[in-house]
């Protein structure tokens, strides 16, 4: 049985897609330009992710409190919506859709480990959030994950697999339990 020997652990080369410098450069950036910004900067805000290569729509806004670990892997559409204490867990790229809405304490994890292995590698898959979702607050979405075009997601919810356009539902698991429209 294999189970993590975490000292054979090795971060892929390239994983995080830039270097050392700047990974930490965003840390600090982040900290203090973009959490300390008043609420209403949200046009700052999209002006700092812009600089590390995040694509960001036009009028997106962004809460100051919003934790994004690698912005050159982020893409949100016009008009979106990211609330407060938002987690975009960029370690593979995350695409929000025009006018799509993450409320507050939302969790987007695009990677983790493979417990199968002895190493504890780790690994990354995209995330797309189509335009015109609602993940209301507090949603869990795992790695790999695509919500549907008008999807909503219930409160407190955990979703482990593709949502179809349209669809309402909650629960961990995530179920569906109506269409939108």
């Amino acid at each position: 049985m294999n189970i993590q020997n975490l000292n054979t652990y090795k971060t892929p080369p390239g994983f995080r897609g830039r270097s050392k410098i700047t990974v930490q450069l965003w840390w600090l950036v982040q900290a203090t330009l973009f959490k300390l910004s008043p609420q209403f900067m949200y046009a700052w805000r999209r002006f700092l992710l812009r600089i590390f290569d995040a694509k960001i729509g036009k009028n997106v806004i962004i809460r100051p409190s919003v934790k994004i670990t690698y912005p050159w892997k982020l893409s949100i559409g016009d008009y979106a919506w990211v609330g407060d204490d938002v987690v975009l867990y960029t370690l593979g790229e995350i695409e929000i859709g025009a006018h799509a809405v993450i409320s507050q304490k939302s969790y987007l994890c695009t990677g983790s480990h493979d417990y199968k292995s002895e190493s504890f590698e780790i690994y990354a898959q995209k995330i797309s959030i189509e335009k015109k979702c609602w993940l209301a607050t507090d949603v869990y979405v795992a790695p790999g994950v695509t919500i549907g075009e008008g999807s909503v997601i219930g409160a407190r919810s955990s979703v482990f697999k593709n949502v179809p356009k349209q669809k309402i539902g909650f629960g961990s698991p995530f179920k569906i339990i109506k269409n939108r429209i």
